[in-house]
């Protein structure tokens, strides 16, 4: 009894195949758009929150309340009249924070001003203890007052 081991013909092993084997890599992609399409709706749901609706309503002018604008360049002013700095405003606003009825703050912000010079303020607002800020805007062209 003969036991024959290597190919019958005498010649090299089996050829090497070195072809990649894409079944398992469609596989993974399958299984994970899968799991894309299952969980995108699940994030893009959010909490049911109800919105505050605009109104523009005149501003009613008085003699108390307090006007402060920031230019394009960040300066603030107390009316007309420039401040030095922020510890300047904040210094003012306290003592506006003490008074009874307390007055308004109303900030009129350059449109061409960073957000961070208007935030300044309305920072220096919330250190001083003033409980009403509102923001002087410009109603869109053509709308009728």
């Amino acid at each position: 009894m003969a036991m024959s081991v290597g190919p019958a013909d005498g010649g090299d092993e089996d050829e090497l195949n070195s072809s990649i084997n894409t079944t398992p890599l469609v596989d993974v992609m399958l299984v994970l758009l899968i799991i894309f399409l299952i969980t995108i709706p699940v994030v893009t749901h959010t909490v049911p929150v109800a919105l505050p609706k605009e109104s523009n309503v005149p501003t009613q002018t008085k003699p108390e309340n307090v006007n402060i604008s920031v230019n394009r360049q960040g300066d603030i002013f107390w009316g007309e009249r420039k401040l030095a700095n922020l510890e300047a405003l904040v210094d003012k606003l306290k003592v506006e924070a003490v008074k009874e009825p307390q007055p308004e703050v109303h900030i009129r912000g350059d449109q061409e001003a960073r957000y961070e010079s208007v935030g300044r303020v309305v920072l220096a607002c919330q250190r001083a203890g003033i409980s009403k800020v509102g923001f002087i805007t410009e109603p869109p062209a053509g709308v009728a007052q």
